[in-house]
């Protein structure tokens, strides 16, 4: 099934806050900024944003969940904003990503109110400064 790409958060890793247990699960919790480019929404992350990763005793499972507000303009030049809600897996099995996500998101623009009901998938990319999600949708 082919998606179409909405946009990429571009994360700028800040500080992170680890929690190390040898009996059990680890704890690390990363702050982040960032930019958004895309054809449906430009814009900033709002300071805020943090990924808490449950990793398990052996690496696996390995969780995240981020949550994150961006500010910026919808594809129909108004202002808006858009919070996310990403939860997902570290999946080794992957080839064209580090992980998925499931984004639940909650927007104030009326040109993106789909993204209000939308189900949508996110992908994490390494970049050098931290990492890049690319959100994307089925194809209307």
């Amino acid at each position: 099934m082919k998606l179409e790409e909405l946009f990429t958060v571009h994360v700028n890793i800040e500080e992170s806050f680890d929690l190390q247990n040898s009996e059990d699960d680890s704890v690390v919790m990363i702050t982040f900024t960032g930019s958004v480019t895309g054809k449906y929404f430009e814009g900033i992350v709002l300071g805020g944003g943090v990924d808490t990763q449950i990793i398990g005793k052996n690496g696996d499972p390995h969780t995240l969940s981020a949550r994150y507000m961006l500010q910026g303009t919808d594809n129909t030049g108004h202002s808006c904003k858009i919070y996310i809600e990403n939860n997902g897996n570290i999946d080794k099995t992957l080839k064209t990503a580090l992980f998925r996500t499931s984004p639940k998101m909650i927007t104030d623009s009326k040109a993106l109110s789909f993204l209000n009901r939308e189900t949508l998938v996110g992908e994490g990319h390494p970049t050098e400064s931290g990492i890049d999600i690319k959100i994307y949708r089925k194809p209307l």
